[in-house]
């Protein structure tokens, strides 16, 4: 059994991109955790998606993660992210049906 912090030999196996260990995961969802509270920051603060793929709020993140062509960009991921964040509730999911 692995000691804590050490890595208990599972990985995941994407669709696409390359093999991920536990240390991958938690470090991926310290970044999205980190750049959804920069959207939402900039959200606050009345920024348009325009203004915050502008902002570069990931440029720290770029080198590893970004990508300027293929399926999923930077600029999808940021879209995505903005849409998902201000995004209306639909009657359904406020119980009215």
């Amino acid at each position: 059994m692995p000691r804590d912090k050490q890595e208990g030999g599972t990985y995941v196996i994407p669709g696409h991109g390359r093999l991920a260990d536990e240390a991958d995961v938690v470090e991926y969802l310290d970044l999205v955790t980190i750049i959804r509270d920069r959207i939402q920051d900039a959200i606050k603060k009345g920024m348009t998606l325009e203004q915050v793929k502008a902002a570069k709020l990931v440029r720290d993140y770029e080198g590893r993660y970004g990508a300027t062509q293929g399926f999923w960009t930077t600029d999808a991921f940021l879209e995505a992210a903005y849409k998902s964040l201000t995004a209306q509730p639909s009657a359904t999911s406020r119980g009215n049906k």
